[in-house]
């Protein structure tokens, strides 16, 4: 039996990688309910400590006496079952909960949305936590991802909403039972849990089957997939979004701006305004869509959710523009599925003008590079140039053959270059006025874009 929410005020939550970004916004979170909260992390950051100066205790080792003491244990989805710290937790006989199961049991007291999809989840959650901030409403917010206004990935807010990002990735989401959802996109990902497309689509028909009985489903009707889950819930209320003409928010008169994006919104049948928006691209105006659709359903002011949507500024490691040295813009992004890959360097191309654009991409997983190994090197090719470090493991292990050479062996354009050191130096010394260069995975090749943008001042001054 899951512990309640109420019953754990005063009482001792110990996060087992806390300084994950879905698991940092659940120790905030816990923290603002009056809940001491304790965790660990193999390594220190910024975030571990921020956590700490909001009273959280955290260890950055991962050690079993770490739990001693603690009332409940949750633990990331990255922690293995051999981990010391859930081993004692399991000898002292306390309840364990994974991230999902924890995030259910914080939102169980609010009206949930949970916005899930392949592609587009963080930015969209993030989005709708914005619109409606923008409403007054003061929503509570999990997000894998920081919101660049507020710099923050979580909030307990005083109003009755609760936004969470729903990631699909082990299937977990089926815990959360929001009130209502949005779905972006459904698509082959995460194969080294999801053997088929057609395992992906069943964990997202389980997840919409957990929403409850009188509330809402959002998705997206350019997409088949989203078309497909959309055509098998029973009990709900379907609401659509998108280019497609029959969607109840319909969107037209696009405009795909450098740096931005406006289209014009129709809210079943009657035109309601415009979604201007300060982030680039197609899929970002197709966001805003379906969290202008969601704002209208749940019966928010049509003229403040548009104002909302207009003054957010991106999530970190979304199209994120680290630096500007001497007319060379240097962006960082988490895409890592061939697919975001094709809209971020879309809108990166827009965005370089006349000037090149440069990619250090980093894949993400082995069996994610050899399942899709050819669909990167063709999207990748789109860059003028394009610089593979190493796969990124993210805790899996090797598959025999499985390189970043199986992607450049399949370009005209792909350099190998697993040195970070050699890839800074080469970038830095190539860039000329006007390029972009950009930071591409969801590994630490972020880490390589403040180097690069000090390497650019240098060069420059």
């Amino acid at each position: 039996m899951k512990p309640q929410l109420s019953a754990l005020v005063g009482k001792r939550i110990h996060f087992i990688g806390i300084g994950g970004a879905g698991m940092s916004g659940l120790a905030r979170i816990a923290l603002s309910h009056g809940i001491t909260v304790s965790g660990s992390d193999a390594k220190d950051s910024s975030v571990v400590t921020a956590l700490s100066a909001l009273g959280a205790t955290v260890s950055t080792t991962h050690s079993a006496e770490n739990v001693d003491g603690s009332d409940l244990v949750v633990y990331s989805n990255a922690i293995s079952q051999s981990n010391p710290e859930r081993v004692r937790a399991q000898e002292l006989k306390l309840p364990i909960l994974t991230r999902a199961a924890a995030l259910a049991m914080l939102m169980s007291e609010s009206k949930s949305v949970a916005v899930a999809g392949t592609h587009g989840k963080t930015t969209t959650s993030s989005m709708l936590a914005v619109a409606l901030q923008a409403c007054a409403a003061d929503p509570s917010f999990a997000i894998g991802g920081t919101i660049t206004a507020s710099g923050s990935n979580a909030h307990r807010g005083t109003g009755e909403i609760f936004v969470a990002e729903a990631d699909e990735s082990d299937g977990s989401f089926i815990e959360y039972h929001p009130f209502g959802a949005i779905v972006t996109n459904i698509e082959h990902d995460h194969v080294d849990f999801f053997e088929t497309p057609e395992a992906v689509a069943q964990a997202f028909r389980d997840f919409a089957a957990t929403i409850k009985p009188g509330g809402f489903l959002t998705y997206c009707a350019d997409d088949a997939g989203a078309v497909a889950l959309s055509e098998s819930v029973e009990s709900i209320e379907l609401i659509s979004y998108g280019i497609n003409e029959s969607a109840d928010l319909h969107i037209d008169q696009i405009e795909l701006l450098t740096m931005g994006s406006r289209a014009r919104a129709i809210w079943k049948g009657r035109s309601v305004g415009h979604i201007e928006l300060q982030v680039p691209g197609h899929h970002n105006l197709l966001n805003a869509a379906g969290v202008l659709a969601t704002g209208l359903k749940l019966g928010f002011p049509v003229a403040e959710l548009l104002t909302g949507l207009a003054t957010f500024r991106g999530t970190g490691r979304r199209f994120e523009l680290k630096g500007t040295v001497h007319g060379v813009r240097v962006i960082d992004d988490y895409g890592h599925h061939p697919t975001e890959i094709h809209v971020t360097l879309e809108a990166a191309r827009r965005y370089a003008a006349d000037g090149r654009l440069i990619v250090i991409f980093q894949p993400h997983r082995y069996s994610r590079t050899k399942a899709f190994a050819p669909q990167f090197a063709k999207e990748l090719g789109t860059a003028d140039r394009a610089i593979l470090l190493e796969v990124y493991a993210a805790s899996e292990k090797p598959i025999d053959g499985v390189t970043s050479k199986m992607i450049t062996s399949m370009m005209s354009n792909g350099e190998y270059i697993p040195n970070f050191v050699e890839v800074t130096d080469s970038v830095v010394a190539d860039a000329q006025p006007g390029d972009v260069i950009m930071t591409l995975g969801a590994g630490d090749v972020s880490s390589l874009a403040p180097i690069i943008v000090d390497g650019l001042a240098r060069r420059f001054a």
